[in-house]
């Protein structure tokens, strides 16, 4: 697919996304907020809540505090556990299928992006129920009202609680992302008290998802807002300030709270803006190797804006200049972007490179990647399959 069609295609959404009616969840924030869950049931007349949530994380004391709350108010839970990391869809039917069972009217998810994607994509099998998942996949193929869904997020990076998307796992290991603004949870509680037991590695490797997600965002071409901008300015100044106090001491409330509120922007920001090139191979790491999404962002993320090379440099100086990198021009301040970023995944202890890829899956990831990049992510450069295979080639360890 050509650099000029997929162009054209990327102006002509550009133009007709202004008049989508884009929205953003109704936030409750702050310690505790989680029992904000009960009262937004009760005002909505929601009886019937159908809850995502780990094992652990319904053992919890907070859930529990907010499971007798709802007791109090005689709304009976249906609870679902099992949703694997890079959910599939095998996983969504199940969900899908209990909700109708259970006669449920809403959801509540309490997780990771995992279990938000699984939530959402069941949430569209319930809208479209003429529809199996393959028919959903890509762009506005949903379109209907989808039933109340309240995301409660306990990591700070994928900021799935705000956003348009939710990517299933196929039985061919291939990632496919359902994107619908009807799929935009309708409210997100942003408690950092259920971060806290985050581990440091899941800490670091989702905070480098939320980064990833705004500086994707803030150099999109064509879809880019003032405000998406301003989302991701403040979303990139503050993961470089609070991801690695997060990262060193779990317990900073003031830290956590700062990054659940960055990767909800990164995540408002991409929604209208989109991702771009980092996600597209990212995605084939996950669903033929289970690499976790937040990790291999953080791989890629450096390798791809090197890769841009000038064509990402004038944007990325001025997010450099926010962080108070110096440099005599664009190129040097860009370039001191990006080794910043290199020097923040070391002092996390992330790899710079994967030491899972097989060389002779290379072409494949390179065709699922541009299939889901093109035309649609308003990259700074547009990559072919060749130009993919050579930035998977170099974040191979074997290359």
């Amino acid at each position: 697919m050509n650099t000029f069609f997929c162009r054209a295609f990327q102006c002509c959404f550009a133009v007709g996304a202004r008049f989508l009616p884009w929205r953003t969840p109704e936030v409750f924030s702050g310690e505790g907020s989680l029992l904000r869950a009960a009262d937004i049931l009760r005002e909505n007349g929601l009886r019937r809540p159908f809850v995502i949530a780990s094992r652990r994380q319904c053992a919890d004391e907070h859930f529990r505090a907010l499971q007798e709350k709802l007791d109090e108010q005689d709304i009976l839970l249906s609870i679902f556990s099992s949703v694997e990391p890079n959910p599939s869809v095998e996983t969504v039917e199940k969900i899908a299928a209990q909700y109708k069972i259970d006669s449920c009217d809403c959801f509540l998810v309490i997780g990771g992006g995992s279990p938000m994607d699984a939530a959402k994509a069941a949430a569209a099998r319930l809208a479209r129920p003429d529809k199996p998942l393959s028919q959903l996949v890509g762009l506005l193929k949903v379109r209907r009202r989808i039933p109340p869904l309240i995301a409660v997020p306990t990591t700070a990076g994928t900021g799935s609680e705000t956003t348009i998307a939710a990517v299933v796992t196929g039985s061919d290991h291939h990632k496919y992302a359902i994107s619908d603004l009807c799929l935009i949870p309708r409210y997100a509680i942003l408690d950092p008290v259920l971060t806290v037991g985050l581990p440091p590695h899941i800490t670091a490797e989702t905070g480098m998802d939320a980064l990833t997600h705004a500086v994707e965002a803030y150099l999109s071409r064509f879809y880019n807002t003032k405000q998406t901008r301003l989302l991701a300015e403040n979303a990139v100044v503050t993961i470089f300030t609070h991801l690695e106090r997060a990262y060193r001491d779990g317990t900073s409330l003031p830290d956590r709270a700062a990054m659940l509120q960055a990767s909800f922007d990164a995540g408002a920001a991409f929604t209208r803006a989109s991702v771009g090139n980092v996600h597209a191979i990212a995605h084939t790491l996950g669903g033929l190797y289970g690499v976790p999404h937040g990790l291999a962002n953080a791989v890629l993320l450096p390798l791809v804006l090197e890769d841009y090379g000038k064509a990402a440099y004038p944007r990325l100086a001025r997010l450099a200049g926010l962080l108070g990198l110096k440099g005599d021009t664009e190129e040097v301040r860009a370039k001191a972007f990006i080794a910043e970023i290199r020097a923040m995944n070391a002092r996390m202890g992330i790899p710079d490179r994967f030491d899972c890829i097989r060389k002779e899956d290379i072409p494949l990831m390179a065709t699922w990647a541009a299939q889901e990049a093109n035309p649609v992510y308003p990259v700074p450069v547009i990559y072919d399959e060749a130009r993919f295979a050579r930035v998977i080639e170099r974040s191979h360890h074997s290359q």
